[in-house]
């Protein structure tokens, strides 16, 4: 069984396959499929999705970096409202993405803090975006605000990790698992440089689809049924066997779901 920790099947571009992209998924055993909300435009796809599988598809709610605007205020009620309504699995997509634009970073640090106080308090975990740009380490300077605020319990996955071994063990030293996706199988994409010197407890796996699609998808769309191509990588690049990979990344993925959605584990 394998877990895809972060995929947006939401997304319009599986609008007219998606039943198709899931069912490609299961015959991979790619059991569960972990959903981040990116904005208000988002939550009606990503919450039909989580009605119709409620064991396979699991919703995630928060404000992504990346649509940070001028209405972040609304946008931000909008999140506090849904997470105070609905039982969600983590806190996410939320980060600092310092890659397109510059224009909102102040709010985007703000975002974020209010967002990482919120899943302290419902005890959720939380997938982080951390997009650097313009000189600026994003993952850097998350790992500052967390270290910080020192919130208790506060844990969850930096999302589509690609920075360096130290960082990698900062984040693990913090208690967050790193979620290693397509890049993994890129030809400079670093992590070749990583993974061998860490221990797959602290991992687990993801897609990011539709995006980052790993080799000898890439540059096509991506989906969840390819996450066995990224286990298989892992399992390459740490020396060990493809079970090994989705024992261990499954386990660890496990164990930072909320009650209620751990209760709801396939299998």
């Amino acid at each position: 069984m394998l877990i895809d920790t972060h995929a947006h099947i939401y997304d319009p571009q599986f609008d007219n396959d998606r039943d198709t992209i899931l069912a490609q998924a299961e015959a991979q055993q790619v059991s569960q499929i972990w959903m981040p909300n990116c904005a208000r435009e988002s939550v009606r796809g990503l919450m039909a999705l989580a009605e119709q599988f409620p064991d396979r598809c699991l919703p995630m709610m928060g404000l992504h970096p990346s649509y940070v605007k001028a209405d972040v205020d609304a946008e931000l009620t909008s999140v506090e409202e849904l997470l105070n309504r609905h039982a969600f699995m983590a806190v996410g997509e939320i980060g600092l993405d310092f890659y397109w634009d510059m224009s909102y970073v102040d709010q985007q640090f703000a975002a974020f803090e209010t967002q990482l106080r919120w899943a302290a308090q419902q005890q959720l975990p939380v997938s982080m975006h951390t997009r650097s740009g313009h000189d600026r380490n994003a993952f850097a300077e998350a790992a500052d605000l967390i270290e910080k605020l020192a919130l208790p319990g506060l844990t969850g996955i930096f999302h589509c990790f690609v920075g360096t071994l130290d960082e990698a063990r900062r984040a693990i030293g913090m208690g967050f698992r790193l979620g290693i996706g397509g890049v993994s199988t890129f030809k400079n994409g670093g992590l070749d440089k990583v993974l061998p010197h860490i221990s797959l407890k602290h991992i687990v796996l993801e897609t990011d689809a539709p995006y980052l699609a790993p080799v000898p998808h890439r540059g096509k769309r991506n989906e969840p049924a390819y996450l066995r191509l990224i286990a298989q990588r892992v399992a390459d690049l740490m020396h060990v066997g493809f079970d090994d990979v989705a024992r261990h990344t499954t386990a660890n993925a496990q164990a930072l779901l909320p009650t209620l959605y751990a209760n709801l584990l396939p299998g």
